[in-house]
């Protein structure tokens, strides 16, 4: 129903569900505002924090003139669920100084409009009664022994500006719905993510005598140091569960496994139990305690893996068989994504006891919550149903609202939104396979624009399932490029373990899979013989995570502006923050060659606004890779030779006028 005045088309919002923000972060309010005639009209947003107190009211300003489209910015400071509404009211006080200004100048109703202001300066003074300066005002407007200019200029004073400022003159309030805005600790947003497998860390695989023996909770433990050293915040755990005995996938998903195989972690339970067991070659859950313990001495945060899915030795085989779809020879369908078979998953079918399963899966993720768990990378959300999600995380989120949970959904648009809708913190994105200009643009600016209020992309540049043909191709460069381009344009990326070792060869050509999977073997690593050959690309990656945690720019997604570069292989863009104690804003900006294999040249072309300067300006800019610095202006030329350096990192520290 349109009030008194109309408010309409408000943003952010999200339905179904809510809006997100996290703890500090500042975001567009917006929503277009009208009213019949001539007299002005003011409009604002007012935040209500969980508690549901009232916020100081915050103007908002036309965007584009003519377009009665206006916008503010807010901040939010803790957690909890927040709300917004949109409040717009008859302005008196701009209706009549606007006519006045008009008038007064030509002598049209000289005394009576003067009057007419005076009275309603009288009643910004009776609100005011300890601001008698505005009584004066008003009084010497009366006062025709000063010129008509003079008492006319008293009416838009410094004095009478602030206050109207700080407490307009409102009539005819006219007040929106409110809004909701769930708002989420950091994590949910800017963090760093390192994926490892357990098992490999401390195994043997194929030694003299051809034993396989897998590493446990304890010799993982040991890479945590390295990993906390390279900067990231989270370690990710695919499935540490009993692995399925029948239908074991062998080497590079063969159908047939040999006897001391250890088979894919995601074909979950055996007779040793289901998800809310260890796998006994990890070790016990003590051992898991432990490992978590550990990990939160070097500051990092454990991810476990949540895929709802069975082999066929699960003890919910026996236990509910009613969970699964059987097929018309009575046997139980596993999962197929044609052609590709997976004989040893059982998928869960959510329409039969969907109570019951509801009932399961909330136990097994606060068994794993008590244990230290409070970030779950939920394996293929799209594949079960939306609803069942929506409940799930409602329910985690109204006793814990600190536990996060990440979609691994790589699949068709409207699923992938609609998933951040119904309440995951993160999502999957198609980052893997957007590699040109115009695929990066195009699809950050989406991610970065309306798409903000709900989704907050992870850029995972490669994972145990995804190797891309321009890693397999591209060498060294492109891994760099890559890491680069993940690390600084979303505020949450991770790499899967091996990437800083530039594995990339796939099983066959076109395969996106890697040759000798993980997903199906142990695969230690040799970390210190890499380190020591220098055959890694470790020091980029700890040097990215460094930035990041030093400049509060890239720990944000809204910011992001793409400038011009005149040659398709080279991207530019940057990143600004505006940050309380310091004097001036955090300002990065990164150059990259798109090319992994030649060097290229082009002249960027910077929008000196999006970086807070004037056109003209000269910046200093300095290379936070090389250590180098730079004087730049409005146009710029780039060379990048993708074997020295793939990009450009740049912090910006200074601007100076150019001369005319």
């Amino acid at each position: 129903m349109i009030g008194r005045f109309p408010i309409l088309d408000v943003s952010p919002v999200v339905e179904p569900g809510t809006a997100k923000a996290v703890v500090g972060e500042t975001f567009p309010v917006s929503a277009t505002v009208f009213r019949e005639g001539h007299d002005a009209l003011s409009s604002g947003v007012v935040l209500y924090d969980p508690a549901g107190r009232r916020q100081p009211l915050v103007p908002l300003h036309e965007l584009t003139p003519g377009t009665d489209r206006f916008g503010a910015e807010v901040t939010v400071t803790s957690e909890g669920r927040w709300s917004f509404s949109i409040e717009a009211w008859s302005d008196p006080y701009a209706t009549w100084l606007h006519n006045a200004e008009i008038k007064v100048p030509i002598g049209q109703d000289v005394e009576l409009v003067l009057e007419e202001g005076a009275r309603l300066l009288d009643r910004v003074a009776r609100r005011v009664p300890r601001r008698p300066a505005i009584a004066e005002i008003a009084a010497r407007m009366r006062d025709d022994s000063h010129s008509t200019a003079e008492r006319l200029a008293l009416a838009s004073s410094a004095t009478v500006r602030e206050e109207l400022a700080a407490r307009p003159l409102r009539e005819l309030v006219t007040r929106s719905r409110r809004f909701p805005v769930t708002v989420s600790r950091k994590r949910a947003l800017f963090g760093s993510w390192y994926e490892f497998f357990p098992r490999s860390e401390g195994a043997v695989s194929g030694g003299t005598d051809g034993e396989q023996r897998s590493g446990t909770f304890a010799s993982a433990a040991q890479r945590l140091p390295a990993i906390a050293a390279m900067g990231f915040d989270i370690v990710y755990l695919p499935p540490i569960h009993p692995v399925g005995y029948s239908y074991r996938k062998g080497h590079n998903n063969s159908v047939t496994a040999q006897l001391d195989d250890p088979g894919s972690v995601w074909a979950i339970g055996s007779h040793e139990g289901g998800h809310d067991a260890v796998h006994p070659d990890l070790g016990t859950i003590e051992d898991f305690d432990a490992f978590v313990a550990k990990a939160g001495e070097h500051g990092l945060e454990i991810a476990l893996d949540l895929a709802l899915q069975a082999s066929p030795d699960h003890p919910w085989v026996k236990e509910h068989p009613e969970w699964f779809t059987v097929r018309a020879d009575g046997s139980i369908a596993y999962a197929e994504n044609p052609p590709k078979k997976y004989q040893d998953i059982y998928p869960i079918n959510f329409d039969r006891d969907p109570e019951g399963i509801f009932v399961e899966v909330r136990r097994i993720v606060r068994y794993w919550m008590a244990h230290g768990v409070r970030v779950f990378r939920v394996d293929n959300p799209h594949t079960k149903p939306v609803a069942f999600w929506e409940r799930l995380l409602a329910d985690i989120a109204s006793t814990d609202p600190d536990v996060l949970f990440l979609a691994e959904a790589f699949t068709r648009p409207a699923m992938m939104h609609t998933l951040a809708k119904a309440g995951f913190h993160q999502s999957y994105t198609y980052y893997t396979w957007r590699n040109t200009k115009e695929e990066l643009e195009d699809y950050l600016n989406e991610l970065s624009g309306d798409a903000a209020a709900y989704m907050r992309p992870n850029f995972f540049p490669n994972t145990p399932d995804i190797l891309h043909a321009f890693l397999q191709h591209g060498g060294r460069p492109a891994f760099e490029l890559r890491a680069i381009l993940a690390a600084t344009l979303s505020p949450t990326w991770g790499i899967y373990s091996g990437y800083e070792l530039c594995e990339n060869e796939a099983v066959r050509p076109g395969s996106e899979e890697y040759l000798d999977s993980e997903k199906y073997q142990y695969r230690p690593r040799d970390w210190d013989a890499a380190e020591a050959a220098e055959m890694t690309i470790t020091p980029l990656i700890s040097r990215l995570n460094y930035l990041r945690r030093s400049h509060p720019a890239l720990q944000e997604l809204r910011n992001l502006r793409f400038h011009r570069a005149d040659q398709p292989e080279i991207i530019c863009y940057s990143k600004r923050l505006a940050v309380a104690d310091q004097k001036s804003p955090d300002v990065v900006l990164v150059v990259a060659n798109l090319d992994p294999h030649n060097v290229r040249e082009a002249t960027v072309w910077l929008d000196m606004p999006a970086l807070g300067f004037s056109p003209g300006d000269r910046i200093t800019v300095t290379d936070q890779l090389s250590g180098r610095t730079y004087s730049w202006v409005d146009a710029n030329y780039v060379r990048l030779d993708p074997h020295v350096q793939t990009a450009h990192v740049f912090t910006v520290s200074s601007a100076v006028i150019a001369p005319s």
